[in-house]
């Protein structure tokens, strides 16, 4: 069976999340141990992130998917994070205040801004 670039996400996506629950559900701090070494060296992690992000974009784009569309799905993903994130906002909400104080936030956060920017822009340009 030969799958399509889409499909191969799509199946990366699912088996990773697999994992993910049953590791959660035998085991939660062992997810801990998956999930610590590939922040360890952060600026690694975001070239990393940044390389299959940009592969990923460029599939998405290739097989006829819309950036309207990627926004929508988007939307999706943010109201299943919000769902999660909503269970444990006691812990979360001082957290994310911490972050915001930080006067370096911007410094720090200034290559996944500008991403989030563009990819607005063309979302944007393509409703309009």
């Amino acid at each position: 069976m030969v799958m399509s670039a889409l499909e191969v996400i799509a199946l990366v996506v699912a088996v990773i999340s697999v994992i993910k629950i049953l590791v959660l559900l035998a085991k939660p701090v062992a997810w801990m141990k998956i999930v610590k070494p590939i922040y360890v060296i952060p600026a690694l992690t975001m070239v990393v992130a940044l390389i299959l992000a940009a592969i990923t974009l460029y599939y998405l784009l290739q097989s006829g998917i819309t950036m309207v569309q990627i926004f929508a799905v988007m939307a999706f993903v943010f109201l299943l994070t919000c769902m999660t994130v909503a269970v444990y906002s006691r812990d979360f909400l001082p957290v994310a205040n911490k972050l915001l104080k930080d006067r370096k936030f911007l410094k720090k956060a200034w290559l996944p801004i500008l991403i989030w920017v563009a990819l607005i822009i063309l979302a944007l340009g393509e409703i309009f």
